[in-house]
């Protein structure tokens, strides 16, 4: 009898998890999104089950996975927590992908007395940078510092923006606006998002600019590193430009009248900002990561990377960022459907790689898709 996958959000990333899935001859792929548009264009050309449903709606989520084996969360961040909640309540393992500011941890004890396997921040970043980190933290005696850059691009620099949408595009903005947490001399440490801007240069790309970004997440939690950070990758001049707005008031959820209308800045600006944004047929993107740990080895200074630069795929017409996001969530909701991987309560990512085994696979499979991390001994 075949399992049953339920893939809650169909759009960039939740496709193409469906997708790979879909080609296991053992698994049954059901695709839900709340856009019929969506659901009707993936229903024309794949290999997975489609339907409309609102997701949104309280218990919507929890009622038709009844009869799936497992979930796998693809839904913007705000509804990230909501889902899981009930994926839980449903008494279903999960492998979630969505960028949520919520502490899933809270989730922990219920998810553990059920005996549930809860996979959070399964995709690339957070995801494999994740993963990645703790993996390279483990080979050293003591660890100084840790480095996350990761950022999704357009192949084709275009003014003013130079950036194009390749996820959530509500996500986009959150990235811009949330808080960043660093840990600076064993401190978690609270800056502004869009700050301490770097130049970095990236081997077959040139130089990109960095920026805080709240991408640390679980490991403020789980690895004892006295100095970490995460920042994004733009091209130079984009957080500048970003910023100008931001502190204008452009992002802005408090409501103002303009000739007696009220209106969300907010609103005003994603209405503007997106179709600027939008990825058109013709365009192609990267992605670049580059997950750097220091500090000391048997006596001696150790200095290690991992380096990833992925670029779209032609032959399946798949953004970069869609395959590097969602091939880890496939990848390891099918180790969790076959017995592979399982961890009692909620996971974060970076536990994966404490398996060497699953650990191992993981980088393997996605090298058997095109995706490869490359490990560089900087000494």
């Amino acid at each position: 009898m075949k399992k049953r996958v339920a893939v809650l959000g169909g759009g960039l990333i939740g496709s193409v998890v469906a997708s790979d899935l879909s080609k296991d001859e053992g698994l049954e792929v059901v695709v839900f999104d709340s856009n019929p548009e969506v659901v009707d264009k993936l229903g024309k050309c794949s290999a997975f089950k489609t339907f409309t449903k609102d997701l949104s709606k309280e218990r919507s989520v929890q009622n038709l996975l009844k009869d799936f084996d497992i979930a796998i969360g693809a839904v913007p961040g705000f509804l990230g927590m909501k889902i899981i909640r009930e994926v839980i309540e449903a008494g279903k393992n999960a492998v979630d992908i969505s960028f949520s500011e919520s502490d899933y941890f809270v989730m922990d004890k219920i998810a553990k007395e059920r005996n549930l396997t809860i996979l959070i921040d399964c995709g690339v970043a957070p995801g494999m940078s994740n993963i990645l980190s703790y993996s390279l933290v483990q080979e050293f005696d003591f660890v100084e510092s840790l480095s996350i850059f990761v950022g999704g691009l357009p192949q084709v620099r275009r003014l003013p923006y130079q950036y194009q949408i390749v996820f959530s595009p509500i996500d986009v903005i959150e990235e811009y606006t949330r808080p960043a947490r660093v840990v600076e001399n064993g401190k978690v440490v609270i800056k502004e998002a869009l700050s301490e801007i770097e130049l970095i240069d990236f081997p077959g790309i040139g130089t990109l600019e960095a920026f805080n970004t709240d991408g640390l997440r679980s490991l403020i939690r789980t690895m004892n590193v006295p100095n970490m950070r995460e920042k994004t990758l733009r091209y130079p001049g984009h957080a500048d430009k970003i910023r100008l707005l931001r502190d204008s008031g452009f992002f802005s959820k408090e409501t103002i009248d303009v000739k007696e209308v009220k209106v969300k800045p907010i609103d005003v600006t994603a209405r503007l900002l997106f179709p600027l944004w939008q990825m058109k047929e013709t365009d192609k993107d990267f992605t670049a990561m580059r997950v750097n740990a220091s500090g000391m080895k048997n006596g001696k200074r150790k200095n290690v990377s991992y380096e990833l630069l992925d670029y779209y795929n032609e032959e399946s017409e798949t953004t970069s960022m869609a395959r590097t996001t969602a091939f880890p969530a496939a990848i390891m909701a099918r180790m969790i459907l076959n017995g592979k991987f399982k961890f009692e309560g909620i996971c974060p990512p970076e536990y994966i790689s404490e398996n060497k085994e699953v650990f191992s696979e993981l980088l393997f499979e996605l090298q058997e898709r095109g995706v490869f991390f490359k490990k560089v001994d900087l000494k």
